[in-house]
């Protein structure tokens, strides 16, 4: 099994994308997560160009990395003069690591117009910048900065630029889609033409300006290249960089090469949201193999296949990448969404016992309810079916009063009678808000039933106008979260009255907490 080294320049190229924010104490934190997945390398940063990155050298000197080398990212040596007293060259070798990545011109239009010198000079900058970190004790990366745009202008000199790095000692050429802008057939036509005309190992760095950049990664492995590069959900400049969560799992589980240290693929899903997390993003849970949504299935026929098959709508085992396979619940569903989550939730309920459930959601559905994300919401629904169940409470009504009065100013006022075991229970409470109130009113009511609601706390709250062209006569939905220190669970309310919403999502909520929560 071919081995394919995966370079990762998450805290680097990645830290280009607009939004994407890293301290120096994230970075490192990132970096023990890319060393404990085993990828070949991490590109740190740019040495010298900001505090932050001068920090993560420093501190990356002292810590034991398993897996990863740390390289350091610089460019070539500037034209008027040599990379003995360049200042760039000088922070490369400062930042003390193995490896230096450094990137030069392969393009005659970046060579005339951007540096402003000769193709020969430009050669010579990339000889010479190698030819000096080699010198200095460095294993050297060389990435060929829009080597194909260069290609395509002018094959010859493209080709020469490779050639210089190679004489200066670069073990490895990167081929870059620096604008993101090739299409995978052109990777593969350049490359075949490149293998006979360099002998020497290649890597792959691409950029998704074309939507093209994991295809063109595994297109330029297909021809020949050892190294891919990339970042941790395709974060990078512009559209972003190749997405190494798909990548590696394309090529450890449809390819047949190895990328990790053995059984870490399945450590991917973690790393990806922890990218997210620390960088302070919401995660694109839409993305390949990673994404929370990559195996969820809501179309009624899908699901009604995949309790047959696991295999009817996956292409592969979730789990082997750290996910796992999900059923929504909506308006689209079947018998069999109902059933799995029946299973999921440990609700005994059987065949046709769901189908009252199934068409009541098609019916709040269509009137503004949604259960994708309030999953609680129809656990209790199917609890209710349950033979023998008995509600921890029943609503018999409840009252809500929002008040101006002069020298205390707003304030809101519930009262809640409920029946449990019988015994009607009927108590009021203030709070700092109509929601507020009546949540503390049905828990002063069931406290004595149920202690454990001392452990139930209220995460978020949201609430979202559906029809906003009916102004305040609108479809309020509101979304509640709960958890009690161990589980966490999300229900759902809709109605023209907001308070009305809240209230069906709020005793969904204690409900669920009560019956069905650990």
């Amino acid at each position: 099994m071919q081995h394919i080294d995966i370079y990762d320049t998450t805290l680097r190229d990645g830290t280009q994308s607009e939004g994407f924010t890293l301290s120096g104490s994230d970075k490192v934190r990132i970096a023990q997560k890319l060393d404990a997945l085993g990828v070949a390398f991490i590109e740190g940063g740019w040495p010298g160009s900001n505090p932050k990155d001068v920090e993560f050298f420093e501190r990356a000197r002292d810590l034991k990395w398993k897996n990863a080398l740390i390289a350091a990212f610089g460019s070539t040596c500037r034209v008027k003069g040599g990379p003995e007293d360049d200042a760039n060259i000088k922070a490369l070798l400062d930042s003390q690591t193995p490896v230096c990545t450094i990137f030069g011109k392969t393009w005659t239009l970046h060579v005339k117009e951007v540096l402003l010198t000769t193709n020969d000079d430009n050669l010579r900058i990339v000889e010479q910048s190698v030819a000096y970190l080699k010198a200095n004790g460095k294993r050297v990366i060389y990435d060929a900065e829009h080597f194909f745009d260069g290609y395509k202008a002018d094959s010859s000199y493209a080709l020469e630029t490779l050639k210089a790095a190679i004489r200066g000692g670069a073990e490895i050429v990167v081929l870059c889609d620096t604008n993101g802008g090739t299409l995978p057939w052109e990777v593969e036509r350049i490359l075949r033409e490149l293998k006979p005309l360099l002998n020497h190992p290649i890597g792959i760095h691409t950029h998704n300006d074309s939507e093209c950049a994991v295809v063109n990664s595994l297109t330029a492995v297909r021809e020949g290249a050892i190294q891919v590069q990339g970042t941790i959900n395709g974060v990078g400049e512009r559209c972003g960089n190749a997405n190494l969560c798909s990548i590696i799992a394309d090529l450890e589980l449809k390819m047949g090469y190895s990328c990790l240290p053995e059984g870490r693929l399945a450590y991917l899903h973690h790393l990806s949201h922890f990218v997210a997390e620390v960088a302070n993003l919401t995660p694109d849970e839409h993305l390949p193999f990673v994404g929370n949504s990559a195996f969820a299935h809501k179309g009624g026929v899908h699901v009604a296949a995949m309790r047959r098959s696991l295999h009817s709508y996956q292409h592969v085992e979730p789990e082997r990448v750290g996910n796992k396979m999900r059923v929504v619940v909506s308006d689209l569903a079947g018998r069999g969404n109902l059933l799995s989550k029946a299973e999921e939730h440990g609700v005994e309920v059987e065949g046709e016992e769901v189908l009252p459930v199934l068409n009541e959601i098609k019916d709040l559905e269509a009137r503004g309810f949604s259960f994708e994300a309030a999953e609680a919401s129809v656990a209790m629904m199917l609890k209710r079916q349950e033979y023998g169940y008995k509600p921890p409470f029943d609503l018999i009504d409840f009252f809500v009063n929002v008040e101006h009065r002069a020298g205390r100013g707003i304030f809101a006022e519930a009262m809640v009678k409920v029946r449990v075991n019988g015994e009607v229970l009927h108590t009021a409470a203030e709070g700092n808000g109509p929601v507020n109130a009546l949540d503390l009113a049905l828990r002063k009511a069931l406290m004595s039933y149920y202690p454990q609601l001392s452990r139930f706390h209220l995460s978020d709250y949201k609430v979202r106008i559906l029809d906003s062209d009916h102004g305040t006569e609108a479809i309020t939905r509101v979304l509640i979260d709960t958890h009690n220190g161990t589980s966490r669970w999300s229900t759902v309310g809709a109605s023209t009255n907001i308070i009305e919403a809240s209230w069906r999502a709020l005793a969904d909520s204690v409900e669920y907490g009560l019956m069905v929560a650990h």
